[in-house]
């Protein structure tokens, strides 16, 4: 089981409901891209291990709306696949070609997500 997969699961048994462990969990991924966003210099260190966070949990996520059994309305998943792919494109381009607007876009993509889970638009 990969990092994201077991923060997951042991911040899980802390919450109180999915939604809230869902928005928690982009939250830390959010914070974790914005200090390396406030940090920028060329390649800021800590780049790495934010984007590798990020991208695995949103790999949790994508696996999540691919199940049978995922009871979201068809539209809602299908828009959140398209968006998940966006993040793993974003990811991408920041891996091979880091620039701060890219950061931006996941860091806002996490906040806006986390916000909507806990009734917050």
């Amino acid at each position: 089981m990969n990092y994201a997969s077991r923060a997951y699961a042991k911040t899980a048994k802390e919450m109180a409901g999915p939604r809230e462990l869902e928005a928690r969990l982009l939250l830390q991924a959010a914070a974790r891209l914005q200090a390396v966003h406030d940090s920028w210099k060329d390649k800021p260190s800590g780049l790495d291990q934010a984007l590798t966070y990020n991208r695995r949990l949103w790999t949790v996520f994508l696996d999540a709306l691919t199940r049978d059994d995922n009871q979201l309305p068809q539209k809602l998943r299908e828009n959140l696949k398209t968006l998940g792919a966006f993040v793993m494109c974003e990811t991408f381009s920041l891996m091979t070609k880091p620039q701060p607007k890219y950061l931006a876009s996941l860091i806002k993509i996490n906040r806006r997500i986390a916000a909507g889970l806990r009734g917050r638009h």
